[in-house]
């Protein structure tokens, strides 16, 4: 199965929801003002975000005038069109000058971090690279075993220590066993309390700062997982993060199982900040890199291969 179906399949999981009235706004019939209203309406209400809503609404306005379009099924493709558009802003692609990569995933408890960089440990290893896990969660003895069993599916070695533990510590003591080891690439696994809380975001910069004293430079990413579940909600958790570390792209998990995924366009618009990768099941190979196009595709229900 493809990519764009399984996006498709995610994101149409709730009938009744944002996909579901964005599809039957876009069956056979004529533009009117009464159409440009109730699409940015459903956009709005699908965490699309207000800004975003009311851009894409007045382009496509723009455009379908300029190309004399009447349908509703061709305003579709447009959409797709400006979607992908805004979407399609690909990280940069940081690379030390020598090993290891060192990236950190950041993220509310239950966003999907802790099984996310397993995944994303798994895709590196399959790509014929060493690499290492990191258990930054101290706080709770569940997180680090939880990891330890992911890293065992992933085939990659996990750096613990007990809980209660420094984190900060383990992210050094992790460089010089990476280093030691020839590693290619380090993920770090990181703690999640609500991001309401002062001291966790302090830990943050505390570890980032660690890492970046320890090897110059690192971390090379930052990673924000964000639940596509949690709507708009995201945009809030994703603008604290990043007050407190320089968040260089978003993964967005449980997409298998909302659909809800305007969000992709809400935090994109408004932070500028790339989705890399979408975790779209629960197996140690559901994380694929995000692709605009066939995202867009499957927001708007578009059977148009792009």
């Amino acid at each position: 199965m493809g990519l764009f179906e399984r996006f498709r399949i995610g994101l149409a999981r709730s009938r009744g929801g944002f996909m579901h009235r964005l599809d039957q706004l876009f069956r056979d019939g004529e533009i009117d003002d009464a159409f440009f209203e109730t699409l940015e309406e459903a956009l709005i209400t699908g965490d699309v975000g207000v800004g975003a809503a009311l851009q894409l609404v007045e382009q496509l306005r723009r455009e379908a005038g300029r190309l004399r379009t009447r349908r509703r099924e061709a305003a579709r493709e447009l959409l797709v069109v400006k979607i992908t558009a805004l979407l399609e802003n690909p990280p940069a692609e940081t690379l030390p000058a020598a090993k290891p990569l060192v990236i950190l995933l950041v993220g509310v408890n239950g966003s999907g971090k802790t099984t996310t960089a397993a995944k994303l440990a798994y895709r590196y290893r399959r790509d014929g690279r060493r690499v290492m896990l990191v258990a930054g969660d101290t706080f709770r003895a569940a997180a680090i075993d939880q990891l330890q069993v992911w890293a065992d599916r992933a085939g990659v070695e996990l750096i613990r220590q007990q809980p209660g533990s420094d984190p900060s510590a383990v992210f050094f003591d992790a460089l010089n066993a990476a280093r030691a080891r020839s590693a290619d690439v380090i993920i770090g696994d990181t703690a999640g309390r609500l991001h309401t809380k002062t001291n966790l975001m302090e830990e943050l910069k505390k570890i980032n700062r660690v890492i970046g004293r320890a090897l110059p430079g690192a971390p090379h990413q930052v990673l924000l997982v964000i639940d596509a579940t949690t709507g708009h909600n995201g945009i809030n958790q994703a603008s604290r993060f990043n007050e407190a570390v320089p968040i260089t792209g978003l993964i967005l998990t449980k997409l298998d199982g909302t659909a809800r995924g305007g969000i992709v366009v809400g935090v994109q618009d408004i932070l500028k900040i790339p989705v890399c990768y979408v975790g779209i099941g629960e197996k140690i190979d559901d994380l694929e890199p995000f692709d605009a196009a066939a995202f867009a595709r499957a927001l708007l229900g578009s059977d148009l291969e792009m």
